[in-house]
């Protein structure tokens, strides 16, 4: 039998009686019984958490205990009668008190005053011991904190009461002072004469000397100041404060930047984003503008310090504001790894037709001023090298003594470990931020425009004109087809595709239907009129052999041919030269591909990718993460001597890598320099060339080597190229030069294949044979077959050909200005031709870029007196919209190195190729 809970009952009757009298509430409720559910009514006392009930309120026992800890109490709705009692019960309120158990039957209680339930209720649930403990916790809590406010209150008045004893004692001492002051006076007062026994001459005299000194002193503080005005120390603080005045007014239109983007873009498409039918997610938002607003926010902060510290001019502290500024520069480095992805998602959602409708609406409000929101997504991109170069400006002017002079350049050193780690996501984001910018203005879109690892090249009109089957020239004249604009075409080249647009009326670019997007993997470039072709020779009389042709050989439809005209020669030159390029970076990288993968049996020395030289950073070359048209890591900066070796390297030549060589090797070498760099190539390929060049022609020679001792089955001997680039020639040439991965494919091939009878020198010559439209010469016989130095020989006069081809085509300015380096070329060509060893299709490239070089001068002296008086008589006026982009950047960006040069503004490479990109060409609208 299980024994009974004992509790002790005194102090329960004890509880009772102080609960009667003195409890948090007392009064008559209506009690419902559990044996018959009827109503009694009973005497109610509550005292902390334990509610007694009594039959009276004159009763000495209570007739039952109720702990309420861990209970709940709540109101109930009354209970469902007959309408008999309805008026009477409507007059009653319910409230049940719920234990915390299963088993136990709730408590049901009522009253008859609504207020009287509700005080009961409240009363009953804020009976609870634990919340009387954690309200003792938080009174223990403001006690303590009160007991240590009137310990240090304490502290602080002992400290007082002593500074005002050693204020006292001090005042004491003040005053002994000026009694012994006044007593030393008062000893040395008859020793003094009168004011009023001088002499009025005295006075006089003294009145002029006193005026004279004045006057002296006022001329010598005058010469003085006007010194300092024209001092050079004047002169940089002036340039200094100019500088500190432009800053604070490029930050108030960056924080307005800021405010556009974040009033007029992000909170509008947040609100978009929560409507019923969103044209955009939450998450695609955040995406698109990630921290934007907190950048807002920092630069306000910002801002107002400069505000400030303008307010207290001539005293301009600036080395403070940064120092607060720079641990919070971060957010940007997140903002930039995030700007290529917020690019590519911007353009998935304009995809959506509501999105795109809603984005214009956006964008043309007055506030933007007809910018994109891309435009005001790449402006924090360029904030971090704006500091750089304005502390840059600073530090220039700013004296070595001076007291910011260390605090300046931590923060310059600190921006600019900051910018060279966001270097590499710059570039990425400014190549997919361009291309972005021309799929904005084709009004179909352009898928391939998404692609990151395509790059732009070149852009420009050209005039297509209409063929016919078989790649024959229609029957049409120039004149009415330049004038009525017929065929005019708006192309732009990248790295892996070529696009032909037409332009509206409104300015807009629409993609041809057939022919618009050209593949250059399925391409050939035909440049110069076949000599068997008599149509094609009838053309380059028409047009002047201002017109070249792209032959596109598509796997899943019928071949078509492409008919381009140029305005000028050298344009045909540069855009030729630029495609013909990009189509042999396409397929050599194809090839390096399909060989050299990593489960190849060709070593490892002959890869590519194996050499450190390409990707490890040396005290004489730095790289980037990104990588270029070859698959090789851009060169961040390097030394003259590395750069001349990445130029001559054989296994590839990047065709942004050599256009950017072209452009800016005059800052940091010479012509001459360049120019006897590709002779020694050419006279001596084995001594100029780099040895990992070498290494990767000589690879045969270990495959055979080990091939005598693998047996039939190796995955060497039957590894075929399931797909391989296409690589066959045809009749037709691309290009005037030997292309080199067709040298590298049948070495490879001739290596992995050892039953083939055929050695790698011979399949070398045939290759060479096949590019030059005839069979192999009688020349070559087996010795020279054979000599694996003739094959060295080949592509080194291929890599120096090749140089100049760019060079005089795109910088033909460089020899009309140096007469001596146009001489040097000259030689070097005709010493080129005299060599008995030279292919056809070498000889012909030779030849065209002499034609070239010669072509200046034969229209120089074509040029009539009439047509000189004519000029002068109608003078040309070339407006501002009629320059190329191209060479308005290009004059910017040297007039700025110019002006750099000039100040001794020493920048490093980083704020220089940031520079550029804030003054790179903008595309046309």
């Amino acid at each position: 039998m299980q024994k009974s809970v004992r509790y002790n009952e005194g102090h329960a009757l004890y509880l009772s009686v102080i609960a009667r009298k003195e409890g948090t509430k007392r009064g008559y409720l209506s009690k419902k019984t559990t044996e018959n559910s009827k109503w009694h009514e009973k005497f109610f006392a509550l005292y902390q958490n334990v509610l007694f009930y009594f039959d009276t309120d004159q009763s000495a026992r209570p007739s039952g205990i109720y702990l309420l800890e861990g209970c709940t109490c709540e109101r109930v709705p009354a209970l469902k009668v007959s309408t008999v009692g309805k008026d009477a019960l409507d007059k009653l309120h319910y409230f049940l008190v719920v234990f915390g158990h299963d088993g136990q039957k709730p408590l049901e209680l009522r009253t008859e005053e609504e207020s009287d339930c509700d005080e009961w209720v409240e009363a009953i649930q804020q009976a609870s011991y634990s919340d009387i403990i954690i309200e003792r916790e938080v009174l223990m809590q403001k006690y303590i904190h009160l007991v240590q406010i009137v310990e240090t209150e304490k502290v602080a008045a002992n400290q007082l009461r002593t500074q005002l004893e050693d204020q006292d004692t001090e005042i004491e001492r003040l005053k002994s002072e000026i009694i012994a002051l006044n007593k030393t006076k008062e000893r040395m007062r008859p020793y003094h004469v009168h004011q009023e026994e001088e002499d009025p001459d005295i006075k006089k005299i003294k009145k002029v000397q006193s005026f004279m000194r004045g006057w002296l002193c006022r001329r010598k503080w005058k010469i003085i100041v006007q010194d300092y005005i024209c001092s050079p120390h004047a002169e940089s603080m002036r340039k200094r404060n100019q500088i500190v005045f432009n800053m604070v007014e490029a930050e108030t239109e960056y924080v307005h930047q800021l405010s556009i983007l974040v009033n007029c873009f992000l909170r509008p498409l947040r609100m978009a984003a929560s409507s019923k039918k969103p044209p955009i997610s939450h998450d695609d938002v955040s995406s698109i503008f990630l921290n934007s607003e907190t950048i807002m926010f920092l630069h306000e902060i910002f801002h107002q310090g400069l505000k400030a510290r303008i307010a207290n001019w001539p005293t301009l502290v600036l080395a403070d504001l940064f120092d607060i500024l720079l641990p919070m520069l971060n957010i940007y480095q997140e903002f930039v790894r995030n700007h290529q992805y917020s690019l590519q998602v911007l353009a998935n959602c304009k995809q959506n037709r509501d999105f795109d409708k809603l984005l214009k609406q956006y964008e043309s409000n007055a506030a933007c001023e007809g910018r994109m929101l891309e435009t005001f997504l790449t402006y924090p991109m360029f904030q971090i090298p704006r500091y750089i170069i304005t502390l840059h400006e600073l530090l220039a002017h700013t004296p070595h003594e001076h007291v910011e002079r260390k605090s300046l350049e931590f923060a310059k050193s600190k921006l600019e470990e900051l910018s060279r780690v966001m270097h590499d996501e710059v570039s990425d984001t400014e190549n997919i931020r361009k291309n972005l910018a021309i799929e904005r203005m084709i009004v179909e879109g352009c898928d391939i425009l998404l692609d990151t690892s395509q790059t732009f090249v070149r852009q420009g009109s050209l005039i297509q004109l209409p063929s016919v089957e078989r790649g024959k020239l229609s029957k049409v004249r120039l004149g009415s087809l330049s004038l009525k604009k017929e065929g005019e075409r708006q192309c732009f080249l990248f790295t892996k595709h070529f696009l032909i647009c037409t332009r509206s009326s409104g300015g807009k670019l629409h993609l041809l239907k057939q022919g618009g997007v050209l593949s250059l993997i399925e391409c050939t470039l035909i440049e110069e009129p076949d000599a068997n072709d008599e149509d094609a020779k009838n053309s380059g009389q028409v047009f002047g052999h201002l017109d070249f042709k792209i032959v596109v050989e598509p796997s899943d439809a019928p071949a078509f041919t492409v008919v381009l005209l140029a305005p000028s020669r050298q344009e045909k030159a540069a855009w030729t030269s630029d495609i013909s390029q990009c189509i042999d970076n396409i397929r050599c990288n194809g090839l390096m591909t399909s060989v050299f993968e990593e489960n190849s049996k060709v070593t490892v020395p002959h890869m590519i990718k194996s050499d450190a030289r390409l990707h490890k950073d040396d005290v004489d070359i730095c790289f980037s993460k990104t990588l270029n048209s070859c698959k090789v890591p851009q060169i961040r900066y390097a030394s003259v001597e590395r750069l001349l070796e990445r130029l001559t390297d054989l296994r590839f030549l990047s065709i942004d890598f050599l256009n950017t060589f072209l452009h800016t090797y005059r800052i940091f070498t010479t012509a001459t320099v360049v120019m006897e760099k590709l002779a020694d190539i050419y006279k001596k390929p084995f001594t100029s060339i780099p040895v990992r060049s070498l290494e990767l022609f000589f690879a045969t020679n270990q495959n055979n080597r080990s091939g005598d001792h693998v047996n039939d089955k190796s995955p060497r001997l039957c590894r075929k190229f399931s797909s391989p680039p296409p690589l066959s020639i045809p009749s037709r040439t691309s290009s005037p030069l030997l292309n080199l991965f067709s040298i590298l494919f049948f070495l490879v091939q001739s290596a992995e294949n050892s039953r083939c009878s055929v050695s790698p020198a011979s399949a070398f010559a045939i290759a060479t044979a096949a590019a030059g439209h005839s069979s192999p010469p009688g020349t070559l016989n087996s010795e020279r077959t054979c000599d694996k130095e003739f094959i060295i020989r080949c592509a080194a006069t291929n890599r120096v050909l090749n140089v100049l081809r760019h060079w005089v085509s795109k910088h033909s300015q460089d020899f009309e200005m140096n007469g001596e380096l146009k001489m040097g070329v000259i030689c070097l060509l005709e010493e080129v031709l005299r060599d008995p060893d030279l292919l056809p299709q070498e000889r012909k490239a030779t030849a065209n870029i002499l034609s070239a070089l010669s072509q200046d001068d034969q229209d120089d002296a074509q040029l009539k007196i009439e047509d000189i008086l004519q000029m002068a008589e109608y003078p040309k006026t070339e407006c501002f919209e009629s320059l190329s982009a191209m060479e308005l950047a290009e004059q910017i960006t040297l007039l700025v190195t110019q002006y750099l040069l000039d100040k001794n503004l020493i920048m490093d490479e980083d704020t220089l190729y940031d520079l550029s990109l804030k003054i790179e060409p903008r595309l046309p609208a």
